[in-house]
């Protein structure tokens, strides 16, 4: 009976416990109830949520889809990227670039004027040997010769293609001292190209005082910037020699070089000086501040003296 009374009360005992717990439950404050419910609720959506995209913390599998190399190439770059010098301004490079550039054109325009007095200062068979022994040195003044050029407003070059383009195109021409070749690149005409170096497969080297051409052979000689060395008038003198009666002979000068104030030619004797070689005047342009342009036609008649050309120093 004691027993039995002992494991009665202890049942009871649970009993009322739970009746007590289910009154305390139900006299629970609503409004937390509800605010317990909304944020199970919640959680169990942001745990679907990652179920459905295959997150679980983690990123979807799609996102994996690169190699190994690629991801290592990646963290490469951006170990690098944290630990690498930040970089330079593009102003300061471009500066740099910008006073190297400057640097090398004023080599280049220093190396360009030793060449260029060199050339004034000797005959044409010496420049001929200069170049022929070490062809860079061509290549070096004339790139300092385009530097140069550059600056100008007009070429003369270009007005001699235009004059051409104004006369027949079945005139033959020779172009003395011809470069690059631009008169022969840009003109309809036949042009022998002349010059001391063949740097163009059309351009024939030679002494321009001595060349292959046949005597009565062309219409017009041009000589543009190209009356150099201490024995020029010869050059002027195979002009003449190729050059059909009644042929043309265009020469352009830098416009100092006929400044008789400063040490340069006066251009009136220089005209005389080409009359007695046997060219008569047809125009002269003086209208550029950089240059002049001379116009001449070869005489009918061969004006000797003594049975020689008359010769005189056309350029100081």
């Amino acid at each position: 009976m004691e027993i039995h009374s002992t494991g009665t009360a202890e049942i009871d005992r649970k009993s009322n416990n739970k009746k007590r717990r289910r009154r305390a439950k139900s006299n629970a404050d609503p409004s937390q109830e509800t605010s317990q419910h909304r944020g199970e609720h919640t959680a169990q959506n942001s745990k679907r949520k990652r179920r459905k995209s295959g997150d679980g913390g983690c990123l979807p599998q799609k996102a994996f889809n690169c190699s190994a190399q690629t991801t290592a190439s990646t963290e490469k770059q951006i170990q690098n990227g944290m630990h690498a010098d930040p970089p330079k301004p593009k102003q300061s490079v471009s500066k740099s670039s910008s006073f190297l550039d400057k640097m090398r054109a004023r080599l280049s325009g220093g190396h360009f004027r030793m060449l260029n007095e060199k050339l004034y200062t000797c005959r044409g068979s010496e420049a001929l040997e200069l170049f022929q022994n070490d062809p860079s040195l061509f290549s070096a003044y004339h790139a300092g010769y385009q530097e140069q050029m550059s600056h100008w407003p007009q070429q003369p070059v270009d007005i001699i293609i235009k004059w051409l383009k104004d006369h027949s195109p079945s005139l033959v021409v020779a172009d003395f001292g011809c470069g690059d070749a631009k008169l022969a690149k840009s003109a309809k005409n036949k042009v022998f190209s002349l010059d001391l170096v063949s740097c163009e497969p059309s351009v024939i080297a030679c002494d321009m005082a001595h060349t292959p051409l046949i005597s009565s052979s062309v219409d017009v000689a041009v000589f543009c910037l190209s009356l150099m060395g201490t024995d020029f008038p010869n050059y002027l003198e195979e002009a003449h020699r190729v050059l059909k009666p009644r042929g043309w002979l265009l020469v352009a000068e830098v416009k100092s070089r006929f400044d008789p104030g400063n040490g340069g030619a006066d251009p009136n004797k220089f005209i005389k000086s080409l009359q007695s070689l046997g060219f008569n005047i047809v125009s002269k342009d003086f209208s550029n501040k950089m240059f002049m342009l001379f116009y001449f036609q070869k005489a009918r008649v061969l004006i000797c003296v003594g049975g020689y050309y008359r010769r005189k120093e056309l350029l100081k």
